[in-house]
């Protein structure tokens, strides 16, 4: 599958996952994937389409699907003709549950969820019924109780019945492709320092590249240059601090990585089409951090 974006989410090494809870009219993020596991959960979504690996599919009225493993995945506006879509998405590390622990013989149908959602999971209506209301208020539990619950709805979903594996053909990347590896490397290093001076010819030393061929690799597996993927990844971060801190403009623009305030408002405006402050103060949605 070509064109595929390599998502950098939010959550820091610190956060066991996150809930992101909002109304919107339409869906334009593209084709993309990610290491974390995803929940999504999506209501009066008829006419929507599902795009999990492989398969491709409209989606009626409600919908819970799990996706994990870095199976490309996205939602398109497609034939939605509604007033407004409600949305909850739920995304937790890879490894927030160690191999060993899953292997115990009590999480072994969570074990087998997590493997499953490499494909992609659709959950039955009946389900998608029942766990709805729980992922609604997901956000307002805190603490070791948050991730308690999360456990419980996990093993809720591992052991239900009538759950369809969405694309049993998965894409798979090439294993004789060492350029993947570099890809992945960078994602860590970018994780990692994204609030620091990164320059283009430091990231293509990591990986042992030419800045050329280490600049066309990030325009394949992105579909951006290096300076666009970079700023994005900056800007995630930016949002999440503006919704979720008191800190002001200037500070979280400076705790992102960009240097000069006026740059950081100008690349917001044109990636999100409202200045920080404007998103700070017309959030309309929740984006919690546990």
């Amino acid at each position: 599958m070509n064109n595929v974006f390599r998502e950098i989410t939010p959550l820091s090494p610190h956060d066991c996952f996150t809930v992101f809870t909002r109304d919107k009219m339409d869906f334009d993020f593209p084709v993309h994937c990610h290491e974390e596991y995803e929940l999504n959960y999506i209501l009066n979504g008829r006419g929507v389409r599902r795009i999990v690996g492989y398969h491709m599919a409209e989606i009626g009225d409600a919908e819970l699907v799990m996706v994990g493993g870095s199976i490309p995945h996205a939602w398109f506006t497609h034939h939605f003709s509604g007033d407004s879509m409600h949305e909850v998405t739920v995304q937790f590390h890879h490894n927030l549950f160690d191999e060993q622990f899953l292997l115990r013989n009590q999480l072994s149908a969570i074990r087998n969820l997590l493997l499953c959602s490499r494909q992609g999971i659709l959950f039955s209506q009946e389900t998608t019924r029942k766990i709805a209301p729980r992922l609604e208020k997901l956000s307002s539990t805190n603490g070791f109780d948050s991730v308690l619950e999360l456990m419980s709805i996990l093993h809720e979903l591992a052991t239900s019945a009538n759950m369809e594996i969405l694309s049993k053909a998965t894409p798979v990347e090439d294993k004789q492709d060492v350029k993947m590896q570099s890809m992945d490397k960078v994602i860590t290093y970018i994780r990692q320092n994204y609030n620091k001076d990164i320059k283009l010819k430091d990231i293509a030393g990591l990986v042992n590249m030419p800045e050329v061929s280490f600049s066309r690799m990030i325009r394949k597996h992105t579909n951006r240059t290096f300076i666009e993927w970079l700023n994005d990844i900056r800007l995630s971060h930016a949002s999440r601090l503006l919704i979720n801190t008191t800190y002001t403009v200037a500070e979280i623009s400076y705790m992102c990585g960009f240097n000069n305030l006026s740059y950081f408002n100008r690349v917001f405006r044109r990636k999100n089409g409202c200045t920080p402050r404007e998103l700070r103060d017309n959030w309309q949605g929740s984006k919690v951090f546990i």
